[in-house]
């Protein structure tokens, strides 16, 4: 009986077409570190991109429409003592953004129209009330001012960012790391993938769960789960076999 080694996969003959050089950023030193997030964010004016730095963490923020080789002097938004892990704009203010480190802190940014001349180092606000690093941060949808962070300590913090003020703190929910967190559409509920390999819904004002899935998908890579439009969860997991799974949920 012969045994396949290797997984066929279906796009073995998909080849992508760059675009021409003038049309993309070029000689960013991206961000080495071993963490899973998407290292970026965009909004409708700039893109926003976590890169290597020497002495802490920094993240360099790029005008749209400022594409080709970026300047290797290019000012960076500096502040932090530790690699940053996350970052993300606010739905309300295109000039903000916020960033979370391995520093345990968030911190939050007002960014100029202009290119700044030199690096950006002062926070608008810093954000402290984790006790170990801070790998997730997602502002509310719809309440201004208003900005999630998950850290390693297995908390869920909601901040007011006018304030600095913790709004709420979610604790023991988590009894282990937590993989991403999620709103759905108007900020009601939360939706959280952890370690322990359950899916959890959350109620913030109740500050309890509200729903749970355990297993939803049966391989020990980490799950992560989005809310759609429609109030229905979607997640991508792996099965046993390592094979990609994806799952919508009731």
């Amino acid at each position: 009986m012969s045994r396949r080694v290797v997984r066929q996969s279906k796009f073995r003959h998909v080849f992508g077409q760059p675009v021409k050089a003038d049309q993309m950023y070029e000689d960013i030193r991206v961000s080495k570190v071993t963490w899973d997030s998407s290292f970026c964010a965009v909004n409708p004016k700039f893109v926003a991109i976590i890169v290597e730095a020497g002495g802490g963490g920094a993240f360099i923020i790029l005008p749209l429409a400022k594409t080709g080789r970026v300047d290797k002097n290019h000012p960076l938004v500096t502040g932090h003592t530790a690699p940053v892990l996350d970052i993300d704009w606010c739905p309300h203010n295109d000039n903000v953004i916020a960033s979370a480190s391995e520093d345990t802190t968030v911190m939050v940014w007002q960014v100029p129209d202009y290119v700044p001349v030199r690096n950006i180092t002062e926070p608008v606000v810093t954000l402290e009330g984790h006790s170990k690093r801070v790998g997730i941060i997602s502002w509310h949808p719809t309440a201004r001012n208003v900005l999630l962070s998950a850290g390693c300590d297995n908390l869920v913090i909601l901040w007011n960012v006018g304030t600095g003020e913790m709004l709420l703190v979610l604790e023991d929910m988590h009894t282990d790391l937590i993989y991403n967190v999620g709103w759905n559409r108007n900020g009601s509920l939360l939706v959280t993938t952890c370690k322990d390999k359950k899916v959890r819904v959350i109620d913030p004002r109740k500050q309890q769960v509200v729903a749970e899935k355990a297993k939803p998908h049966d391989g020990a890579r980490p799950i992560r789960a989005i809310f759609m439009a429609d109030g229905k969860i979607f997640t991508t997991g792996f099965s046993k076999m390592s094979e990609r799974q994806l799952g919508l949920w009731d």
